[in-house]
């Protein structure tokens, strides 16, 4: 199978230029100026000119759609699956809040039920954001489930996930962390810290035992002060560390999401929706994580004025970062290419020949046109 996805726009470093994608068996086989004969491709998509950028990948989110993926459920991630793809996500990670562990054990069932029949975006793992939190920064995380790092537990669930846990989100100064991270560093496992009050030499010291990202870099954490740096003075500093970045006008300063860039580049930034139920669907009323969550004008909060996920979506995130001045070559890679390469994804999040044709296609508001997905029309 054979098809030729003509007049696009690729992005690179000194802009976009014009082009034409040749794919074959769901692979990139060439990008080309020329078409040829057109007669000699199965399928041909017409691109009007319009952006056409890898396949998005979001490590952080939680729910979409009215459906939260901790209700145990397969529908729930398959609704997810499914809003993200209209969104041009095409691989995620399945993200958990901090439960009990039969909760946990519930939404792993589902997940491993559902990866390979997904009905939309691809699931590239599973992301556990907690129990192992620091109440002092719990955010919207439920403190009732909250729990020190229990290296048995972990090893249970990891037991029945059946090597999905790609990433895992900690405290690391909390009892137990260490061996926590050892342990997580020994499988391979994205070592993230978050929902932390580590200090600043907490924090390197997580580093230098295998802390390698952030999740939500500045939000549940310590502000920066210039005697007490935290943690995310010592991220932005320490070369290697990758950070989280929530982009919706709402968790982030502008400024702060322009200094992340310059500090860490596109290299070491990715951004995430960290979305909850309400993304896709808009205000009202939710329950999530055990609270009760109130969105108004797609900000959600906890009835204490807690901010509780976001209602952003990954081609939303593109825009407003742009919006920020970001140069669009890097929020592209913010969204694609760097993800890929911190999950180890080799096949995917970039437009090269060889790689597998998981490509979206933009207007110029980066609404979505259509999603391939391994060179099959998806949207």
């Amino acid at each position: 199978m054979t098809t030729l996805m003509k007049n696009i726009q690729i992005s690179g470093e000194k802009g976009t230029k014009a082009a034409h994608i040749i794919i074959h068996d769901g692979k990139i086989q060439k990008i080309t100026d020329t078409i040829g004969d057109e007669s000699a491709y199965d399928t041909i998509i017409e691109g009007q000119n319009q952006l056409l950028i890898p396949g998005m990948i979001d490590v952080h989110i939680h729910g979409a759609n009215h459906y939260d993926m901790m209700d145990g459920t397969t529908k729930s991630i398959q609704e997810v699956s499914k809003k993200s793809l209209e969104t041009g996500c095409t691989g995620f990670l399945v993200t958990s809040v901090t439960s009990s562990l039969e909760q946990l054990l519930a939404m792993i069932e589902a997940t491993k039920q559902v990866v390979g029949n997904e009905m939309g975006a691809k699931i590239l793992g599973i992301h556990l954001e907690g129990p192992y939190l620091n109440i002092e920064k719990k955010g919207m995380q439920n403190p009732e489930f909250l729990r020190h790092p229990d290296l048995n537990e972990m090893k249970e669930i990891m037991k029945h996930a059946d090597g999905l846990i790609k990433m895992v989100t900690i405290a690391p100064e909390l009892p137990g962390a260490k061996e926590m991270i050892a342990y997580l560093k020994s499988q391979d496992i994205v070592i993230a810290a978050g929902h932390t009050n580590a200090t600043y030499e907490e924090a390197i010291d997580a580093f230098d035992q295998g802390v390698t990202h952030i999740t939500h870099c500045c939000n549940a954490m310590p502000q920066i002060h210039h005697r007490s740096p935290g943690i995310t003075t010592a991220a932005l500093e320490r070369d290697g560390v990758s950070v989280q970045a929530i982009v919706d006008n709402v968790h982030l300063h502008p400024g702060i999401v322009r200094l992340m860039h310059k500090v860490k580049t596109a290299d070491q930034m990715v951004l995430i929706t960290d979305a909850l139920q309400a993304m896709g669907v808009g205000d009202g009323d939710y329950q999530f994580g055990g609270h009760h969550v109130t969105v108004t004008d797609g900000v959600a909060r906890l009835d204490d004025g807690t901010l509780a996920s976001s209602t952003v979506t990954m081609n939303q995130a593109l825009k407003v970062s742009t919006d920020m001045a970001i140069p669009l070559h890097d929020t592209i890679k913010m969204a694609t290419t760097t993800p890929a390469q911190i999950l180890n994804e080799n096949n995917i999040g970039c437009i090269e020949i060889g790689k597998d044709a998981d490509l979206v296609l933009l207007n110029e508001n980066f609404e979505v046109i259509s999603v391939l997905l391994k060179g099959e029309i998806a949207i």
